[in-house]
């Protein structure tokens, strides 16, 4: 027997890797400071967790519809109602086993073989996996500091062909936390809208983002372009990683589409966790995960700084999620030897830029801060220690 081609196509997630070697440190005695992966340390908010007490009492919990509860729908709508100030039918959120199966089902909606379909260099690497695996040409557009590790109108363009289909952008980004700024986005969907192109736009990080001066969230795409498809979590905002929840939200002739693949796929969502995750759209919750939100703002501004005086400068300072962005050419060291040993040698566990591109793959290092402050300082003196001992 032989695994298919398309397994054989599927890059490893490098993040995940340096985890199991770290998780080899700490078998063996050895205390790592963990800074490889996106995962709040905060957990689910507590109303979330009482509701999952009371729901384990031995009662059914039968499969929920396809596309998820009626009621979770329905409060996702009212969130983007008051936090984003967008009118979305609750028939058109499609809950899912977390943001992964969203991404499943909409580049499956999507996608037929021989498609090209543009993504940013740097990205998320599993988004450009799922349209490969659809059979996407995926065209990764080279981004800069410049241009915030972002897509720009005139990068699309300039990569704009014959047989383009559609484009992936995820703001805030995975890795560097940068997010694009309202009007660019508009243009770049707006572009794409013309050329009878789709867009998916991953938005997993927004409500991490920045609040202007008003306090508002940042907007969402759908303010601009509601039929972009439009990618989002319970793992980030609401820090429940482990329950593998998320949602999308599809142009309305799209819901039967979802709702038969989701059928085929994985039936339905998880349905204790839909039935908990009821309770983050309360008040109680939302206070609870605004003051994380802020806890993030101050994380960042500690490792920013930690990691300019370990001498690996951050060439954009993120304004979303809780990832940073680093220079390590400094060192003399590629981002892959510098994240391995960082780890043999110091204990502290980060993900190179091979997993999220080309461009600036040996150059840059992703950090994630979402560990707690007490976690991130000892990481950083254990990385300006490093650093200096590099010089010697």
């Amino acid at each position: 027997m032989r695994p298919s081609q398309r397994a054989l196509a599927v890059q490893p997630f490098y993040a995940m890797e340096f985890g199991k070697n770290a998780q080899a440190l700490e078998a063996e005695g050895h205390p790592v400071i963990k800074l490889n992966l996106g995962e709040p340390d905060f957990g689910a908010p507590p109303a979330v967790l009482s509701a999952l007490q009371k729901i384990a009492d031995g009662r059914p919990l039968p499969y929920t519809g396809a596309t998820g509860l009626l009621e979770l729908r329905q409060a996702i709508a009212g969130f983007y109602r008051s936090e984003h100030d967008v009118v979305v039918d609750p028939r058109r959120i499609i809950v899912t086993a977390g943001a992964s199966a969203a991404l499943l089902l909409v580049s499956a909606a999507l996608v037929d073989p021989g498609d090209r379909v543009l993504i940013s260099d740097p990205s998320y690497p599993c988004n450009r996996q799922f349209a490969e695996s659809f059979g996407a040409e995926v065209v990764l557009v080279p981004t800069t500091a410049e241009t915030r590790f972002q897509l720009d109108l005139a990068a699309v363009q300039a990569n704009w062909a014959e047989g383009t289909r559609g484009i992936m952008i995820a703001t805030p980004s995975n890795p560097t936390g940068t997010s694009i700024e309202a009007a660019e986005l508009k243009a770049i969907c707006d572009f794409a809208r013309e050329r009878d192109a789709w867009r998916i736009v991953d938005e997993i990080y927004l409500n991490l983002g920045r609040r202007d001066a008003e306090g508002r969230a940042p907007a969402s795409v759908l303010a601009t372009d509601p039929d972009a498809f439009v990618i989002n979590s319970f793992s980030k905002y609401f820090g429940m990683t482990g329950w593998r929840l998320g949602w999308c939200v599809v142009p309305e002739q799209f819901v039967p589409v979802m709702e038969r693949l989701a059928q085929n796929y994985y039936i339905c969502p998880s349905t204790p966790a839909q039935y908990a995750a009821l309770e983050c759209f309360t008040p109680q919750s939302l206070a609870v995960a605004e003051d994380r939100r802020q806890e993030f703002e101050r994380r960042r501004s500690v490792v920013v700084e930690g990691l300019e005086a370990a001498g690996l400068p951050v060439p954009v300072v993120p304004d979303g999620a809780f990832y940073a962005y680093f220079d390590v050419s400094g060192t003399g060291l590629s981002a892959w030897d510098f994240c391995e040993r960082a780890l043999a040698e110091k204990h502290v566990a980060l993900t190179p830029g091979k997993d999220f591109g080309r461009i600036g793959a040996d150059r840059y290092v992703r950090l994630s801060y979402s560990a707690s402050v007490a976690e991130l300082k000892e990481g950083l003196t254990r990385l300006a220690e490093f650093t200096a001992a590099l010089k010697a």
